[in-house]
């Protein structure tokens, strides 16, 4: 055991080809990469394993962005995975969509593998349910005039990166191995 996953063995990530760990978490990450390769993405455009440096106060550590998705360089699209309820992984992840970029990423997916909520990054509301909702490669550009790529001032990417340290380093499993706690 490894942090407080169960290693069943190795397998090939489908974005990268590199050979990772194999745990019940990793296989949903994998069959999300192969939904969104299926719905026209190209695996130079999908990144995974993102790095997200946050900070509340002195506080630093880095979290990952399971998925980030680009379309004509922009990042338009994060997938953010994590087992149990969706509701409780909406707030930190739109907060994710507001600190990867320096701009509002317009498409938040929140999954447990499962099922999934899409999620607008502007506003929050839900603009679909299920994996079969995930946004396809034309569905993003097609809407991609409409997104704004606000730029996110100083003020507002300090305060949702307190709410990513909170969700994800202040209420991580002490055994989690996914999150790098940093000295300042």
């Amino acid at each position: 055991m490894e942090g407080h996953h169960l290693i069943l063995g190795e397998l090939h990530d489908e974005i990268t080809g590199e050979t990772l760990p194999d745990t019940l978490d990793e296989r949903y990450r994998q069959k999300l990469a192969r939904i969104l390769i299926s719905r026209g993405f190209d695996r130079a455009d999908i990144h995974c394993r993102c790095e997200l440096r946050v900070r509340a106060g002195n506080n630093c550590a880095i979290v990952k962005v399971d998925i980030a998705v680009t379309v004509n360089q922009k990042i338009c699209m994060i997938v953010r995975f994590g087992p149990g309820s969706l509701l409780t992984r909406h707030r930190p992840s739109l907060a994710s969509s507001r600190l990867l970029a320096p701009y509002q990423i317009p498409v938040v997916v929140v999954s447990n593998g499962e099922d999934a909520d899409i999620l607008d990054g502007h506003t929050g509301e839900v603009m679909g349910r299920g994996l079969d909702h995930i946004p396809a490669l034309p569905d993003i550009v097609s809407r991609f005039h409409e997104y704004t790529f606000e730029v996110i001032t100083e003020n507002r990417a300090e305060m949702e990166s307190r709410i990513v340290y909170a969700y994800e380093v202040d209420d991580a499993c002490p055994c989690d191995d996914t999150v790098c706690r940093l000295t300042s």
